[in-house]
């Protein structure tokens, strides 16, 4: 997506709206809001050109923020609206925010099929593994043996793994980034602003208030390196703060963890985001912290036919060899009868 340099140029204060911003002090949506206000601009799309579709939760307020087009839905049918809105309007851009409950509970199904169709939305997901909104119960993300509100002996469940959902059900953009790592965010979701298809981004995101700390693993200037593979394509996966450990694949396909002095640089996995293939994109998903150090970045980044695209293409063919079409020839043709009023 190239910009248009005949419009007026955009600045970040631009986007924001004159509403008062109520989440909670220090929460981590405040730093995901500033850093879509510096994407925006870049891509030089006008601001009625521009729309966010929420559902429900802390981070669904996001379309209260912005100056531009948006909507507050309902629980967990962002996707569905936005697919509805972009297949109908399909030269806007259209963001979807949710969080983890609102997008992988009551709306897993909406959002698998959004990815599956590979409609042109940007999803962007707030994993801070909690229901914050509803004050503290446990999530779909929330790790096993959490203690909330609602599962005071800790959790029995098993979390979903957001990235492989996405990757399984065909989403061609899928990345992960965190909150606080600004510069990081920012390349993300620029990144996944100008894929055209269905670009999914989580972003690990710190509720202070009932899961504070959850991702200081991937967060603090101390522990992300040695944590944390920064994803680069076409580069092998290096990471430590020496950068002196990588990834290799062992005999049976798994991810194998090695010290660099001991192994060639060649023998290290490389990572490639353009694979139609998802297993690579699958298997980086499966590696977490503290069973392993967790990828950051860009997963996959692919191409394929958008649902909308294909959609808006068929439209125009049929009416190109069928003509525009009569409304009021379509609701009389057939079996048709007339009611009479009796006499």
């Amino acid at each position: 997506m190239s910009a248009d340099t005949s419009l007026p140029v955009l600045t970040q204060k631009d986007f924001a709206s004159d509403q008062e911003i109520r989440w909670c002090p220090r929460c981590g949506d405040y730093s995901i809001l500033a850093q879509m206000k510096k994407v925006l601009p870049t891509l030089g799309i006008p601001r009625e050109n521009i729309v966010f579709v929420s559902g429900i939760g802390c981070s669904s307020r996001f379309p209260y923020y912005m100056s531009t087009y948006g909507m507050h839905s309902i629980h967990g049918r962002a996707p569905a609206i936005a697919t509805g809105l972009k297949v109908a309007r399909p030269e806007l851009t259209v963001f979807v925010i949710t969080g983890d409950g609102d997008a992988l509970s009551i709306g897993g199904n909406h959002l698998m099929h959004a990815l599956r169709r590979n409609v042109d939305l940007k999803i962007v997901m707030f994993n801070n593994q909690i229901y914050g909104l509803t004050k503290g119960q446990y999530s779909p993300t929330s790790p096993l043996g959490k203690k909330t509100k609602s599962t005071p002996f800790g959790s029995v469940d098993r979390p979903l793994n957001p990235l492989s959902i996405a990757i399984s059900a065909g989403a061609t953009f899928v990345a992960r980034s965190a909150d606080v790592d600004i510069k990081h965010l920012t390349s993300v979701l620029e990144r996944a602003a100008n894929h055209k298809g269905s670009a999914f981004v989580e972003v690990y995101q710190d509720c202070n208030v009932f899961n504070s700390g959850a991702f200081e693993f991937a967060t603090k200037k101390d522990q992300k390196e040695e944590n944390c593979i920064y994803l680069e394509h076409g580069k092998p996966l290096i990471y430590g703060k020496a950068r002196d450990k990588g990834v290799r694949i062992d005999g049976a396909g798994n991810p194998d963890i090695v010290t660099l002095s001991d192994v060639k640089e060649d023998d290290l996995l490389f990572h490639d985001e353009t694979i139609d293939d998802p297993t690579h994109a699958f298997r980086l998903a499966q590696m977490r912290w503290p069973d392993s150090p967790e990828p950051m970045g860009v997963f996959r980044a692919i191409e394929r036919p958008t649902y909308d695209g294909e959609v808006d293409r068929q439209y125009k063919d049929c009416i190109a060899s069928q003509g525009s079409g009569d409304l009021d020839k379509l609701f009389n043709s057939g079996d048709t009868w007339e009611v009479k009023a009796k006499s």
